[in-house]
């Protein structure tokens, strides 16, 4: 199935940005620098979403001349292009932008031309759809787990590496009983913030025994 990679959604989305005469610098502009101070890292508001895998906006002007065969063209307008992956349906994942980041929706799409707002959730559905570009083919690195056991994996991952360094030329039996009760502690602990880095939140080990 197009846009689709296991249980991951590739979603592409081109909006059409205003350029009215009297203000198309101003949308772009502006749309660009808002998009400049968004934070990437767990406070994005694509974290809130706890189903995003991947997301990135960007303002495109025009088409590249790739040089012959193919011939110049350019746009009409310019485009807010949005990629996102994540894993679930597509109707509850606009949905959920539309109600969990509501300012930050209003606060970009308000430069696109046809943008009905948030107020009307069926309404936003149906402008992201018109404007949605099917993706027929995606790199999806994990197409089978949801967000959340990926997370966990990678904290995991990072927690183990930890704790192999840690354990270097202890005897066996030291091991055994330190990696017994890293593995409780692991099992116990928080996952990572959504856009975090495997190198926070993993349980630290105990000093081992001597």
């Amino acid at each position: 199935m197009a846009n689709v990679s296991g249980k991951v959604y590739g979603l592409t989305i081109l909006s059409p940005i205003i350029q009215d005469d009297p203000v198309d610098i101003c949308h772009s502009m502006g749309l660009r620098w808002y998009l400049s101070q968004l934070p990437r890292d767990c406070r994005s508001p694509f974290a809130q979403l706890s189903s995003t895998y991947l997301a990135r906006l960007v303002v495109m002007d025009d088409v590249v001349f790739v040089g012959h065969p193919a011939r110049e063209e350019h746009l009409k307008s310019r485009y807010l292009i949005f990629e996102s992956n994540f894993d679930g349906d597509l109707d509850t994942y606009l949905r959920r932008m539309a109600t969990e980041t509501k300012d930050f929706v209003e606060a970009v799409w308000q430069h696109c031309i046809g943008f009905p707002g948030t107020g009307d959730i069926e309404a936003f559905i149906t402008y992201m759809k018109r404007c949605q570009v099917e993706t027929t083919f995606f790199f999806a690195d994990v197409n089978d787990q949801t967000v959340e056991s990926t997370l966990y994996a990678l904290k995991a991952q990072a927690a183990l590496a930890r704790f192999m360094e840690k354990q270097q030329g202890r005897p066996a039996a030291d091991i055994q009983r330190n990696f017994a009760e890293f593995y409780d502690r692991l099992r116990r602990s928080p996952g990572l913030p959504r856009g975090g880095t495997p190198s926070r939140n993993i349980p630290q080990e105990k000093r081992p025994h001597d």
